[in-house]
């Protein structure tokens, strides 16, 4: 068995595909994220644009939120049950269905309703990387990880200026009919290129801890999302989060005693996987902090203290945070080869810091922005590669979809808490100018701050991660 299991490793090594496929989970992963700045554009102008309240429009954003915080963790066992490719299929079916859906719709309902749809996609990139470690050679994964994790920047990075181009230029509706052409262009890749998944789990899929996972989450998610508009302290936001918490609680109590678990806790909540996931939500909460806060920034008017650019040179200086995260990938693997991924969580977290740090001091001209979003870039670049990496070291091959779908929803949840969180602290300190709210200053150090005091959190965090064997390593009797 194990002379086997050489030959096909080296068959593997020889498959000319294995640049295809980390190409097409590449492409698979710019989708995904620009899933999430497709409609930022036209974000303010929604309630004209559906004669609408703006806080029914809200839901165009906090729908599709929704929806990729459930189905990833749900498509990530599915993956590992019935095959990582076929999953990734009905995602990007499921997505491309939403667009149509969307950009045939007039009113408020077909949005959201598509809009949730696109969600659906977020849970491509987790599947996309627990696919790399089954198909690619050991020596190549790693790259490939830090790869395909950069395009959860680079999507979004780069989907904004194209989106501003787009809403400008043409019907806003276009925007839903780009997302289908690029979806189908997607599902077709990855028909032809990706291979089928011959690595499943047996058993029985964990329908009862499916749905309590997701009422679970929604009811979180959905106090941390409304909470500004609602009111923190209002009964409705205490109900859905508390609610959300005990049912989550229930659900970690039955998942822990039933006999095929839709997450296997005890595998999360080894110190590893478990300060990764946690490292995970601030890493994701000092993203956000800075896709909310810089833009903003850059785009009021000089007489208020910004510097008064459009959506498109706004979009222009944020934009090579992206390109840093992809220029860096094959940088992240080597670094994770050499001396492992934990270091590399580190650098991410120090460079992060560093972002914030020169924002509080030097924040007066353009260029300084661009430079924190430099930063920003190396930060998140080195951090979101190294997640996974570390995720993938800690539990078993048969895992890894169902593990790398809990570490995206952990990185979910905190750019949701730092949506709303900013967004609460530059709304407080805002101040009315004919007739329109306009943070402050001291908004956004505060903002800055935060994100910043989440930097230091995912540092505390690696710093703690204990540097071991990989699971195989640790259990070379298990089969490879």
């Amino acid at each position: 068995m194990r002379a086997h299991g050489n030959d096909e490793r080296k068959n593997l090594t020889r498959m000319p595909r294995q640049g295809a496929i980390v190409a097409v989970l590449a492409i698979a992963g710019m989708c995904s994220s620009f899933m999430f700045t497709l409609v930022v554009p036209i974000q303010s102008k929604l309630p004209e644009l559906l004669h609408a309240s703006r806080d029914d429009t809200a839901w165009v954003v906090t729908a599709t939120l929704l929806a990729a915080a459930v189905i990833t963790p749900i498509s990530g066992r599915l993956g590992d049950m019935y095959g990582k490719r076929r999953i990734v299929l009905v995602l990007m079916a499921t997505m491309i269905l939403g667009s149509v859906i969307a950009a045939f719709s007039p009113g408020i309902v077909g949005i959201i309703v598509g809009r949730a749809l696109q969600g659906a996609v977020v849970g491509v990139v987790p599947l996309g990387i627990s696919i790399l470690r089954d198909v690619l050679h050991k020596d190549r994964v790693d790259s490939a990880i830090a790869l395909i994790s950069a395009t959860l920047g680079v999507g979004g990075a780069l989907g904004l200026p194209l989106s501003a181009f787009v809403t400008e230029k043409a019907d806003w509706h276009l925007l839903f009919w780009v997302a289908a052409a690029l979806g189908s262009v997607v599902f077709v890749l990855v028909l032809w290129i990706v291979p089928v998944s011959v690595l499943r789990t047996a058993g029985r899929f964990d329908y009862t801890g499916a749905a309590g996972l997701a009422v679970g989450l929604i009811g979180i998610l959905l106090a941390i999302s409304r909470g500004n508009t609602w009111g923190w302290f209002s009964v409705t936001t205490l109900a859905t989060g508390i609610g959300g918490i005990l049912v989550l609680l229930v659900w970690g109590w039955y998942e822990l005693r039933t006999k095929e678990p839709l997450l296997d806790l005890r595998v999360a909540a080894r110190r590893p996987v478990l300060l990764t996931n946690i490292a995970s939500v601030a890493m994701g909460f000092s993203l956000f902090a800075s896709n909310i806060s810089y833009p903003q920034i850059l785009e009021l008017p000089e007489s208020v203290g910004g510097f008064g650019l459009s959506l498109i040179g706004a979009s222009l200086i944020v934009m090579p945070s992206g390109i840093v995260m992809m220029v860096l990938s094959p940088f992240s693997g080597r670094i994770a080869r050499t001396v492992g991924p934990k270091l590399l969580l580190i650098l991410g977290a120090i460079a992060l810091m560093a972002a914030y740090g020169f924002t509080l001091v030097l924040s007066a001209e353009v260029w300084q922005i661009f430079v924190a979003n430099v930063l920003i870039g190396v930060g998140i670049g080195f951090g979101y590669a190294a997640m996974p990496m570390l995720i993938m070291r800690s539990v078993p091959q048969s895992e890894t979809g169902a593990s790398n779908g809990l570490n995206a929803l952990f990185r979910s949840l905190g750019t949701s808490t730092a949506a709303a969180i900013v967004a609460a602290v530059l709304a407080s300190s805002a101040t009315v100018v004919d007739g329109v709210q306009i943070p402050s200053s001291s908004g956004f150090q505060a903002s800055f701050v935060l994100g910043g005091v989440a930097a230091l959190l995912a540092l505390i965090c690696a710093a703690f991660i204990p540097t071991r064997q990989t699971f195989e390593e640790k259990h070379p009797s298990l089969p490879e």
